[in-house]
């Protein structure tokens, strides 16, 4: 029985008693008291945010990718773990390259197919993260054509804006699902030194404006306050005192919950003061990095539940995964992200290997690190 009829079978319930009673009630008494029954029963509102790393496209991913025809095709890279990023109520992603327009590139300077964004959204991803060290990879035309695919897509965006106006109307971005209102911020630390063309705007970690940013977060009447930060040493293993320093400095402001990237490599997720959650970085969702830690990531599951206009973190968990290259499965596939629990029988030596190094790696690294007893979650996928 669905939570509304409920409600109606009970009201039935309660005029029939009442109607039956020996008391002198009038009508309109009895009325009263089972409107006040109804009015007493608390209403409540779930929501779940999933939040993952980087999304890369190296040079060898974009030409693995390519179709006798022209096309790009990126399905197999997302079909194992597109199930759990679909469960979310809404996915979040940094989507770490620009969409500059042929000829596409990869590192130092990131220019990915079209098709690289439709899978990304077709895997699951709802929201896109453009505040990054590589979103000026392409210059001006890069930031802008970016913007200019992901609205013709419909998939919102924050970090990066074509002009101070359009930032002024579309951040601090609010997104509101299930009755829960969430306000999300997204800065980095730098662009690699490429100057930002006006009047484009890069969301950068400049604590004045991030401060008037949090004050106008606050306006919006938000249930929860995330920041998504690109920060932190690459390939560290171990926040740096950069980061803790900044990460207390938002949750003084009044951030709620700290989601960081940008290492490429996973660091340890905390639970702070007994209820802020902090993710020091996520690592890459997917690449062609293969030094130590660089091939695997986690995404993050923050689960809301807003009951008499209070919400609280009713559960938080993080997915860890790997990536399969092709030359590790003998180009039976192509890049591909697998869970942990991948069996044996499905891989090659080299990914079961592969596979075991990075699983051994950042399971002793969270199990010395992590706080709060924030639990890993297996991966649900495709068989």
């Amino acid at each position: 029985m669905t939570k509304k009829k409920l409600l109606a079978t009970l009201a039935l319930w309660v005029l029939a008693a009442t109607a039956f009673s020996c008391n002198q009630e009038s009508g309109a008494s009895r009325q009263s008291a089972a409107q006040d029954s109804l009015v007493a029963q608390p209403e409540e509102h779930h929501l779940s945010l999933l939040i993952a790393g980087d999304l890369m496209q190296h040079g060898p991913q974009i030409k693995a990718a390519l179709q006798p025809d022209g096309s790009y095709n990126y399905e197999e890279c997302f079909a194992r773990v597109k199930p759990m990023i679909e469960q979310a109520d809404v996915a979040i992603a940094n989507f770490e390259v620009t969409l500059g327009g042929k000829p596409y590139s990869g590192y130092p300077q990131f220019s990915a197919p079209d098709d690289y964004l439709r899978a990304c959204i077709d895997a699951g991803f709802d929201v896109m993260l453009t505040a990054n060290n590589h979103c000026l990879d392409s210059r001006r035309r890069g930031l802008e054509r970016t913007i200019l695919m992901m609205d013709s897509l419909r998939v919102p965006h924050l970090g990066t804006y074509v002009n101070r106006k359009e930032r002024e109307y579309n951040y601090p971005f609010l997104l509101e699902r299930n009755g829960v209102r969430v306000v999300l911020l997204n800065f980095t630390y730098g662009t690699n030194g490429i100057a930002i063309e006006k009047p484009n705007v890069v969301n950068l970690m400049d604590t004045t404006e991030i401060a008037r940013d949090i004050v106008n977060a606050k306006k919006m009447n938000p249930d929860v306050i995330i920041a998504i930060p690109h920060w932190g040493i690459e390939y560290q293993t171990l926040p740096s005192q950069q980061q803790r320093e900044m990460a207390q400095w938002l949750l003084r402001k009044g951030v709620d919950h700290v989601v960081g990237g940008h290492p490429h490599v996973a660091q340890p997720v905390e639970l702070l003061n007994g209820r802020n959650v902090v993710a020091w970085s996520l690592g890459n969702v997917i690449s062609n990095q293969s030094t130590p830690n660089t091939y695997g990531g986690y995404m993050v599951r923050l689960d809301f539940t807003k009951r008499d206009s209070v919400t609280t973190l009713s559960d938080c968990g993080y997915m860890p995964y790997w990536v399969s290259r092709p030359h590790d499965n003998g180009h039976r596939h192509q890049y591909r992200i697998l869970s942990f629990e991948e069996p044996d029988s499905v891989l090659t030596a080299t990914e079961r290997k592969r596979r075991d190094t990075i699983r051994t790696a950042m399971r002793a690294l969270f199990k010395k690190h992590n706080r709060g007893g924030i639990r890993e979650i297996p991966f649900e996928t495709n068989q």
